[in-house]
């Protein structure tokens, strides 16, 4: 957690100094989501073909928004539904767009969470910082009858028939306040106003907002090398006792991720990168990494290690389980689309 989260989860007196900036934030988020009901409203938008679901946060940093897209893809496609996802593409150092993400593109054009979401689902995964513009790619070029937005609860010109908020029930919304003096994208009754909001973990919440909400779970279930692809369950001890673990993270929201590991008979040592960074061999080589011990990261991480990982390297991998009420209400929102 760097500086400016941890006075935003301790309400540091001094953040009070940047509210006119909090202020102006919000004020243009609620005029822009009032656009975007305004145009909704009047047709405004090109007519969807198919339902558009958007799956986001109105926090910063990771709130598991990536898991809960991968899981919906997998039911709507057991449903007998065709998915395609549409992503920003946040740290992509593509040179074009739309880009549709397959085996040939790498993860330095696709960005980390676009090339796992494909890597999982096998969906069509469009990314384009333009998410209307990759919309309007997944319509012309897929064959696609529902779409996945990963994140753009905030991106206003990208028309949507369905909106999911991930929200995370131990962080919670901080001081309540808009960037940057607090950790909100957007007012805090935007909950108010999407299809449902989903909260990631187990941890109770009073919050009036989160009373509705529906759960999913990130449960660890094995280690997988990056280097020889052996797979070892967690239960009992897949490394021998008094192994320190070097635990590696560059996450949104790392701590999530090193409280996974608590349950491991190790010493956890922890290193923190920052969210979506490319990883280097040579940042493995340093002096703060012991040369013996296993390196575990998360999947989102490994991905962008795999062309230089040693034996030192594996993944933790998750099981994701969703709350079989939102699976139920995603899948009738696409059905009853096209009966309209």
């Amino acid at each position: 957690m760097n500086f400016l989260s941890r006075a935003w989860q301790r309400q540091s007196a001094w953040l009070w100094l940047l509210l006119p900036l909090s202020l102006f934030v919000r004020y243009i988020s609620v005029r822009r989501l009032r656009t975007l009901r305004k145009t909704t409203q009047n047709g405004h938008f090109e007519e969807l073909n198919c339902p558009v679901i958007v799956v986001g946060n109105i926090t910063v940093g990771g709130t598991g928004k990536t898991p809960l897209i991968i899981a919906l893809a997998h039911h709507l496609k057991k449903e007998g539904f065709m998915p395609a996802i549409i992503s920003g593409g946040y740290k992509s150092q593509s040179q074009r767009y739309p880009l549709l993400v397959d085996d040939s593109v790498p993860v330095s054009d696709s960005g980390d969470e676009p090339a796992l979401i494909y890597r999982h689902t096998g969906c069509p995964v469009v990314i384009d910082p333009d998410r209307a513009a990759a919309l309007r790619f997944v319509q012309q070029y897929t064959e696609a009858n529902v779409v996945l937005s990963d994140d753009g609860l905030q991106h206003f010109g990208l028309p949507r028939s369905y909106e999911i908020c991930v929200a995370d029930p131990v962080r919670g919304f901080g001081n309540g306040l808009c960037m940057p003096a607090g950790p909100l994208r957007e007012p805090i009754s935007r909950l108010q106003q999407v299809d449902a909001v989903v909260l990631n973990g187990d941890a109770r919440t009073d919050h009036p907002l989160l009373s509705l909400s529906f759960r999913i779970e990130l449960k660890p279930d094995a280690l997988v090398n990056l280097s020889t692809a052996e797979r070892r369950p967690l239960g009992g001890a897949p490394f021998k006792i008094g192994t320190t673990i070097e635990a590696v993270a560059g996450l949104g929201n790392p701590d999530r991720f090193f409280k996974l590991l608590e349950d491991l008979p190790y010493p956890i040592q922890a290193h923190s990168f920052p969210d979506h960074y490319n990883y280097r061999s040579e940042d493995f080589a340093s002096g703060a990494f012991s040369q013996s011990n296993p390196i575990v990261m998360t999947e989102k991480d490994g991905i962008k290690c795999e062309s230089f990982a040693d034996s030192r390297f594996w993944r933790l991998d998750v099981e994701v389980q969703v709350d079989s009420d939102l699976l139920l209400q995603v899948s009738e929102h696409a059905r009853h689309f096209f009966d309209r």
